[in-house]
């Protein structure tokens, strides 16, 4: 038995050995393993961003709970009407819940309160982004928190960029077996790998301490924040994909 099963052992030996050297001797985005081709291709797809995204808050502080939450209320609802009358839709309007957070002195009775919000707009004019800024932020109605330009339509950007990193890989894989006198089969296996987009814009409110005339301890100070211009002309954004694909040589 032992006599029989050392031919097929060192047969199977010298395969192996042959794969891993004609593995080893291919480039690392072409590879022949056996009677398959393995490719790995990266492609990508590039676009002017074509939504944007503005965030605000809302803070309200005041002695009794009744005035601040109602004062934070009358501010989301401006903010709202800011959004509407600047053409934007009812769905790129998001506002959050409202929280609240008494303040409590030595005695552990609450001295005042701190109502939060938080609003975001979307939206594809971006000739609107500056006067929504300047009226919601405008007699402290709302603080500016962010604005980020993106694509809307991001899932249709990444199919993009799929198929151009497969478009990648058959050319490079038809080119390597025509060397050979080969023809390229059907794929076997794909390994796929999406990364975020790059280039996004984004920008951040800056701050400034402000003394409150009310408070004192963790309180006593107020932080206002202070919207910057918006940028003139955003950058490209940029999607990119990795994939490696096992192809089917045919006979």
């Amino acid at each position: 038995m032992k006599s029989i099963l050392r031919p097929i052992f060192f047969a199977l030996s010298l395969l192996c050995f042959w794969n891993v050297r004609a593995t080893a001797q291919q480039g690392p985005e072409v590879k022949f393993v056996a009677d398959t081709l393995i490719v790995q291709a990266e492609g990508s797809y590039e676009s002017d961003p074509d939504l944007a995204i503005m965030a605000f808050d809302v803070s309200v502080q005041e002695k009794e709970l009744k005035q601040a939450y109602g004062k934070a209320s009358q501010s989301l609802r401006t903010i709202v009407e800011v959004a509407e009358r600047n053409g934007l839709a009812k769905d790129a309007i998001q506002t959050g819940v409202l929280t609240i957070i008494p303040m409590y002195d030595r005695s552990r009775k609450a001295r005042a309160y701190l109502v939060e919000g938080h609003v975001t707009l979307k939206m594809q004019d971006f000739s609107k982004v500056g006067p929504i800024m300047d009226d919601a932020v405008q007699d402290g109605i709302a603080d500016f928190h962010s604005l980020r330009y993106s694509l809307a339509g991001e899932e249709a950007a990444k199919k993009k960029a799929v198929a151009d990193a497969m478009q990648r890989a058959v050319g490079r894989a038809t080119v390597a077996l025509e060397q050979g006198h080969q023809k390229l089969g059907p794929v076997r296996f794909v390994n796929l790998e999406v990364k975020n987009m790059t280039g996004i814009a984004e920008i951040h409110s800056q701050y400034l301490e402000e003394n409150e005339s009310s408070g004192t301890g963790l309180f006593s100070a107020r932080k206002k924040a202070i919207a910057p211009p918006p940028p003139v002309q955003p950058g490209k954004i940029t999607v990119t994909a990795t994939i490696q694909c096992v192809f089917q040589i045919e006979k």
